[in-house]
């Protein structure tokens, strides 16, 4: 599935907006964390498109694994979403650290700190920034064994935004994927 950005800030709320109902034809529910956390993926991603490219782009979603009960119908389960913005600029991604109460600067480092997995490639003239996040599968009933959480986005939000020394430390996402 994919969804053409032009390159103005409106597009980051349709942008959103059309996250939302290609996950809940999916199966996530609105409530659930991971549609949460995808959301401002989305915010991030096409804001940093739209912003610093000044071309259009495009964002695709994609959903791989099993089907499930938890999920409803035809929905994953387990497995991941993947999230992708293409756009024709060749500039690679710049990772900044905001300071205090500067207003830019943290989405890169928002979503290093939310993603499962993130990076980007060449694409054409342009680039690919991609990231995934993994959906864990529905839970056991209790006393049926053990459960896997699922993520919470504020405490990923916290560690994402403290103020570390290094946020992107020993991380590979800059490398050609």
């Amino acid at each position: 599935m994919q969804l053409e950005i032009r390159p103005d800030p409106a597009e980051v709320g349709r942008a959103r907006r059309w996250a939302r109902s290609r996950l809940a034809g999916s199966g996530v529910a609105d409530d659930e964390p991971l549609a949460e956390t995808l959301i401002l993926l989305v915010s991030e991603l096409v804001t940093n498109a739209v912003v610093h490219t000044g071309c259009p782009a495009l964002l695709r979603l994609s959903f791989e694994g099993v089907s499930g009960p938890r999920s409803g119908a035809g929905g994953v389960a387990g497995g991941l979403v993947r999230l992708e913005v293409v756009d024709l600029s060749p500039c690679p991604p710049v990772p900044r650290h905001a300071e205090g109460d500067e207003t830019n600067g943290r989405g890169l480092e928002l979503v290093d700190g939310l993603a499962d997995r993130w990076g980007w490639s060449t694409e054409g003239v342009g680039k690919r920034i991609w990231c995934e996040l993994d959906r864990c599968p529905a839970p056991v009933p209790c006393g049926s064994g053990s459960s896997v959480a699922a993520p919470v986005v504020a405490a990923a939000v916290t560690a994402a935004t403290a103020g570390t020394s290094s946020a992107y430390g020993g991380m590979a996402a800059y490398e050609a994927v």
